[in-house]
């Protein structure tokens, strides 16, 4: 068992789930994730243990996967300055965030004009330390908050990065769930950022504990394709070795990221805007989630750029909590568990599913006979008249009004002005009394 798994056991209670989502959250916090490196392959480690038939790939440092290429694999021990007394002020050890990532190893000392340059921090969140990254270009800077900068002195200090930048590789992990039909969701969420809570670990968590409900369900339509990539150079990898198959197959998705905590429900349409993924969850948060901002996709951020990009174009949305960018601890060290909680996980698994769930439901339907079918003689409608006894078959009579074989179950909802949850048991017993035919 992995050294991390505190909190790994199955919870059957889903009222719980929240709880065990923070826990594992909880786990993998203090882990030093980048787009490579040990603390990616150590995450990995961790979610195989829930969920056992992910299986991790790696991707050779140098391979071109489309317009880029994986760069050299990069793993960190330690990192600090230190001042004339010896004293570590920046000390790695108590914040990942305190060393910019992929950071090039450096051992020298220097005044405090000339560590200034290799310094971040953000003067208008003075106790917040920056989350900084530099992949692409070779350097190496610490962050602190503003507050301990402003405490700096004029004098001599010792600066120490241990890591190392080298040939490796890229790991990611991916899961497949086979279905009925070789048509497939997407469910995608990254493993690429250090100590953040919203923006990293709440999208892992949440992937999990979908996949793991998924696995519980006795009949999969559709097929699932899980992975759990580094953002945007691990979709573009993964785009570049499945990307056929995926435009082939793929008839919704979406970027699981922000979903811990419980301010608020944020949508970011597709590019296209017009998808399976973007209709099915604008029909749950017209429903359920009424105070959702929806997002256009001009104010995109994370894989969506990849999976929706002209030539790509797959069906590929984000359902989130707060929006990355749109809350004030965002990318940086207040990002911690104190910003997500139990409940703010479980909303958003709890939206999720919904929309997994109609997903899997959706179809056309036929009514079968010419005229309306005789209700009351099957027992589906009052057989003593009264004012208002149409009221209670009026949905279903609404239902078979509209199946005219060109509606799906979403598009037939929205028209009739009820929730597709409320649709599915009636379409049900219709077909069982065969005055439906399914389509699609």
């Amino acid at each position: 068992m992995h050294p991390r798994m505190a909190h790994a056991g199955l919870v059957e209670n889903a009222t719980n789930i929240g709880e065990q989502m923070y826990g594992w959250a909880c786990d993998l916090f203090p882990i030093c994730r980048s787009i490579t490196g040990a603390g990616v392959r150590e995450t990995l480690r961790y979610l195989q243990e829930l969920l056992p038939a992910m299986k991790v790939f790696e991707v050779p440092s140098g391979t071109k996967v489309l317009d880029w290429t994986v760069p050299d694999e990069w793993n960190i021990h330690d990192a600090s300055i230190a001042d004339e007394d010896g004293t570590r002020i920046v000390d790695f050890r108590e914040n990942n965030l305190h060393l910019v990532g992929y950071s090039e190893p450096v051992s020298a000392e220097m005044t405090l004009e000339e560590l200034q340059p290799h310094l971040h921090s953000l003067p208008s969140m003075p106790d917040a330390i920056p989350y900084v990254t530099s992949y692409y270009e070779r350097r190496w800077g610490f962050c602190l908050s503003q507050r301990l900068r402003d405490t700096l002195r004029p004098g001599k200090y010792r600066v120490l990065i241990d890591s190392t930048l080298a040939p490796g590789s890229l790991s990611y992990g991916e899961l497949i769930l086979a279905g009925e039909e070789e048509r497939e969701v997407l469910l995608s969420t990254y493993i690429c950022h250090p100590s953040m809570a919203n923006n990293e670990l709440s999208g892992p968590v949440v992937t999990a504990a979908l996949v793991r409900w998924l696995q519980s369900l006795r009949h999969l339509r559709y097929t699932w394709r899980v992975i759990f990539v580094p953002e945007t150079i691990g979709s573009i990898a993964y785009l570049s070795e499945h990307l056929d198959v995926m435009k082939r197959n793929t008839v919704a998705g979406y970027v699981v990221t922000c979903v811990g905590d419980d301010r608020s429900y944020s949508f970011l349409e597709s590019r296209r805007g017009n998808t399976l993924a973007d209709s099915v969850t604008r029909h749950v948060i017209k429903h359920y989630y009424p105070g959702c901002v929806t997002y256009d996709f001009l104010e995109r951020g994370s894989d969506e750029r990849q999976y929706c990009s002209p030539g790509v174009d797959l069906p590929v949305v984000s359902l989130m909590r707060s929006k990355y960018g749109t809350y004030p601890e965002y990318h940086t060290s207040l990002d911690n568990l104190s910003l997500i909680s139990p409940q703010g996980l479980a909303g958003a698994f709890g939206a999720l599913q919904k929309c997994i769930s109609l997903i899997e439901a959706n179809a056309t339907y036929r009514t079968v006979c010419l005229g309306e079918p005789q209700l009351a003689r099957r027992g589906l409608y009052p057989t003593l008249s009264k004012r208002d006894s149409g009221l209670e078959g009026r949905t279903m009579k609404n239902i078979l009004a509209y199946a005219d074989g060109e509606r799906d179950l979403i598009s037939l909802a929205d028209r009739i002005g009820v929730s597709a949850e409320t649709c599915v048991p009636i379409i049900e017993r219709l077909l069982q009394e065969r005055l439906l035919e399914r389509v699609e």
